[in-house]
């Protein structure tokens, strides 16, 4: 066997060995989710999405919608939708999807008036999200012509009712040509009181659980176990593409659940990377991950 031809099967072992040996770690990688919006100090949408360190942006939050309630966006200091403000934010919604980044509208919140009186009702809010922020039409789009990649589902007030008959209201309308990813965030504690049943649906493509503000089953420097223990529950009862571990991204972003960068590369993520469903990690929120310089730490191990 000539030198050349020695040197061409090793460089063909080499290639078929890194197939099996890189692959696997190239999908157990996984990306950053953040939540924007709710600080008008955190920046606009377009540097968000350019500094390359997040996949998944929420739009944060529709506070009111649902029985008969004229739907209004909140996003605190960027614009005011009641005069119309907000649209300028329409073409950077654009921007960051021309990077491959998905862009959700997020339902909720912790602050607001929202809820699903009936199966009908949830069609309503299906048709106005359709015709307001994703592929239908309206004279009255609060983000413009652009049409953002779906709705996450952020609930932390009011009734568990009806909140699945909304899922599958607007999982329908992928039918119409262009797929709707549906987001959730539920608590940690399994399960969710007020998401469940929509989370039961089994039509959720990302669900990123906030392991924070949740003592049971949050981080805590000499707890770890609870964490992975309701990380486990979680992984092997719902069914959804991905799942993410939400954390606040600075000790002051949240009550509990911070998890150090150092602790959380070491010593959670490769537990969690365990687990097919891993899908990486959500941070709230924008504006503290500035501040802290969260996101940077973490996306080499993330």
């Amino acid at each position: 066997m000539t030198n050349i031809n020695l040197l061409n099967h090793v460089i063909y072992f080499l290639f078929f060995i890194s197939f099996f040996v890189i692959k696997p770690s190239d999908a157990s990688r996984g990306g950053i989710a953040i939540y924007w919006g709710q600080n008008g100090n955190e920046g606009n949408l377009s540097a968000t999405c350019a500094t390359g360190r997040y996949a998944y942006v929420n739009v944060a939050f529709l506070v009111k919608f649902g029985n008969g309630q004229t739907p209004e966006l909140n996003l605190a200091g960027h614009c005011n939708p009641a005069a119309n403000t907000c649209t300028r934010f329409g073409s950077q919604v654009k921007d960051c999807q021309s990077r491959g980044i998905k862009v959700m509208l997020s339902l909720g919140g912790g602050i607001g008036n929202y809820s699903i009186g009936s199966r009908e009702d949830a069609k309503v809010v299906a048709d106005y999200l359709w015709n307001n922020f994703l592929g239908g039409k309206s004279s009255s789009r609060p983000l413009g012509d652009a049409v953002l990649d779906g709705i996450d589902f952020n609930i932390e007030l009011g009734s568990p009712q009806h909140w699945d008959d909304l899922a599958r209201s607007l999982s329908k309308l992928s039918y119409k040509g262009r797929k709707v990813y549906l987001t959730g965030a539920p608590q940690c504690p399994f399960p969710d009181r007020l998401m469940g049943s929509a989370l039961n649906t089994r039509l959720f493509d990302y669900v990123w659980i906030q392991f924070y503000n949740n003592p049971p089953c949050s981080y805590t420097s000499s707890n770890t176990q609870n964490l992975f223990d309701s990380w486990n529950k979680w992984t092997t009862s719902i069914t959804a593409q991905k799942i993410f571990l939400g954390l606040p991204a600075a000790p002051e972003a949240a009550g509990s659940g911070y998890i150090p960068p150092d602790v959380l590369t070491s010593q959670i993520l490769p537990v969690l990377k365990k687990s097919r469903k891993y899908g990486g990690v959500m941070l709230w929120s924008k504006f503290w991950d500035d501040k802290n310089g969260y996101s940077s730490s973490i996306l080499p191990g993330v």
